[in-house]
């Protein structure tokens, strides 16, 4: 274990450690947050409203009193969930499809195909924001809109390396050995043609993220008094003249976590396609 790791310190591009680095310290944040800070993250008290940056509460106090430390570290709860849930039901989704219509090809290619033009069709901030509003503010609801708008990107790129692996001599091989089409798809084509997709994930949990923040700000995301950050900036923005780090602190939290996760991202590139 102690080899692997410092190899991987040696060897892996440094913006896959310090993504991952940065990615980590807020997953543990997020967990141990209860542990981290004394405070009750919804509890109002209106005597400790809009108290600056101190010794009691190291990022200030909102306009109800409640500390903004604690509420962004809970609120890194919220914001990795909705990463995690944005990305997954799209991932899954639109592999599925992609990995279905590439291998088939025929009529099954076309079919698909013609709803993932209809779908990217349509504004994609656009769409979300409509689904959200029709079913209603709510983690729910982002991850379904999600679901049904995202999965297109996840679809093109399997499908592309699908129907490059379908006519791969291990497949043929594995044809004419009497394998049937599951097997092939799971055991031979799947663990290769999800590669580029995977790297894409990693971006689009950026995008998901910043994209939860965004309906908050809306009000269109996760609902009060549950802390989430995009909802923290638009609460904060009344007070940017006054109480700055109402609003400031979780931009900055977000735009780190944005950040470590790009770099992850663009380390994955690195490592799964060298030439790149």
């Amino acid at each position: 274990m102690k080899n692997t790791a410092f190899w991987f310190y040696r060897e892996a591009p440094r913006s896959l450690v310090i993504g991952l680095a940065i990615t980590l310290f807020w997953v543990l944040a997020a967990a141990f947050a209860s542990v981290a800070t004394p405070y009750d993250p919804i509890r109002i008290d209106a005597l400790a409203a809009l108290q600056p940056p101190g010794a009691q509460h190291l990022l200030g106090t909102d306009s109800v009193g409640r500390d903004v430390l604690t509420r962004i570290l809970y609120g890194a709860r919220m914001d990795l969930l909705m990463a995690v849930a944005g990305v997954a039901g799209p991932f899954i989704l639109g592999t599925t499809i992609g990995l279905l219509a590439g291998y088939f090809r025929g009529w099954l290619d076309t079919v698909l195909m013609r709803i993932l033009e209809v779908t990217i069709s349509f504004p994609y901030f656009v769409l979300v924001i409509a689904i959200v509003s029709i079913m209603g503010p709510g983690l729910q609801s982002y991850i379904i809109s999600l679901t049904v708008v995202n999965w297109v990107t996840y679809a093109r790129l399997v499908r592309a390396e699908t129907m490059v692996l379908a006519n791969a001599d291990f497949v043929l091989a594995a044809r004419v050995l009497g394998y049937s089409p599951g097997r092939i798809m799971l055991r031979h084509v799947f663990p290769n043609a999800i590669i580029p997709s995977s790297v894409f994930l990693m971006t689009d949990a950026v995008l998901t993220i910043v994209l939860g923040s965004s309906l908050g700000f809306l009000g269109l995301g996760v609902q009060a008094p549950t802390p989430e950050w995009g909802a923290m900036i638009a609460e904060g923005r009344t007070y940017l003249g006054s109480a700055w780090w109402i609003a400031v602190c979780p931009g900055i939290a977000l735009c780190t976590l944005a950040f470590g996760l790009s770099l992850v991202a663009d380390g994955l590139a690195h490592i799964l396609d060298p030439e790149a």
